[in-house]
């Protein structure tokens, strides 16, 4: 029954990228929104809520620990594993605002988590509503720029109705939503089967399968050549999943954050970061194609065999 629940939700969560990238792409024309814009909104909100359900789920459960843990996890993931195989299946090319705002806002809020969970190994409340007023305040000037390619050729939706936009919308987030909940209790059930720890299947199964989202999303732009939805939803879901969904979940139960997320969860978020800057500055200069992403698959692969070491 495991394999079955994981294999329903790798379904759905095509679905949902599917629409949501509907969705995205005619907002973006409707409002003369940027493309990139609007993936780092409203399409990496969307695929973000997995991680927030899960999150709170957790919080209200008595476990606000497996938050951050998915979190942190879900964000390596984003990196390595769904930008790597993006950049495998096609090449990602990156522009002069990914290196002066869009990377260096998310390695804000990166540091903003290390700094808050240093303070005291604990995501107090106020440190909670820290988070949620700073991501308020990034979607608001995110939603403000203007300035990409509202006349791309790339655009294949023609301009439809208000109702149509919400009807996606709609759809694509009850599908991410279900297809989140099936993948996640079948990895959980399988995980338990093999005997692996909850810490460990917080930041690595639970994480991969709330991360799948972002994976359905990311591909299915790159089929319709939304190759700027593709890069910003990877960039903002990052920055939701620790905004939104660590803000929301400490506001409603602060959050412990271990020893051992700082010596190898916390490290390897920032290494993946790190090294996500990197690789788009080394030639070639602005691309990330099928040799950096078998880097960045490599790597992932090697942190995942250390969480399980």
């Amino acid at each position: 029954m495991s394999i079955l629940s994981i294999l329903t939700g790798f379904f759905l969560l095509v679905v949902g990228g599917e629409y949501i990238v509907r969705a995205s792409v005619s907002l973006s024309l409707r409002f003369k929104i940027s493309k990139f814009a609007i993936g780092m909104t409203v399409v990496a909100l969307a695929t973000s809520f997995p991680e927030l359900i899960v999150s709170v789920n957790a919080a209200l459960s008595g476990s606000p620990s497996i938050a951050i843990n998915n979190v942190i996890g879900s964000n390596i993931a984003n990196i390595g594993l769904v930008l790597s195989i993006v950049s495998i299946l096609s090449f990602v090319t990156v522009n002069k605002n990914f290196y002066k705002r869009d990377w260096p806002i998310m390695f804000l809020f990166s540091l903003q988590l290390l700094i808050f969970a240093m303070n005291d190994n604990l995501i107090s409340q106020i440190e909670g509503a820290t988070l949620i007023l700073t991501i308020l305040l990034f979607i608001y000037f995110s939603l403000k720029r203007k300035e990409a390619s509202v006349n791309d050729d790339n655009f294949n939706i023609p301009k439809v109705s208000k109702f149509k936009i919400l009807f996606w919308l709609i759809i694509s987030s009850i599908s991410l939503y279900a297809g989140s909940e099936f993948l996640v209790d079948g990895a959980v059930k399988l995980a338990k089967e093999l005997s692996i720890s909850e810490a460990v299947i917080s930041v690595s199964v639970i994480a991969i399968g709330t991360s799948v989202p972002e994976l359905a999303t990311s591909v299915v732009a790159i089929v319709k050549k939304e190759k700027g939805i593709s890069v910003g939803n990877i960039l903002g879901s990052n920055i939701f999943n620790i905004g939104s969904v660590l803000g929301i979940t400490s506001l409603i139960k602060p959050i412990m954050v271990s020893q051992e997320i700082f010596e190898r969860d916390i490290v390897w978020m920032i290494l993946f970061a790190i090294l996500l800057i990197f690789l788009a500055i080394i030639p070639r200069k602005n691309h990330i194609g099928k040799m950096k992403g078998a880097i960045l698959l490599i790597l992932y692969f090697y942190f995942l065999y250390v969480a399980y070491k």
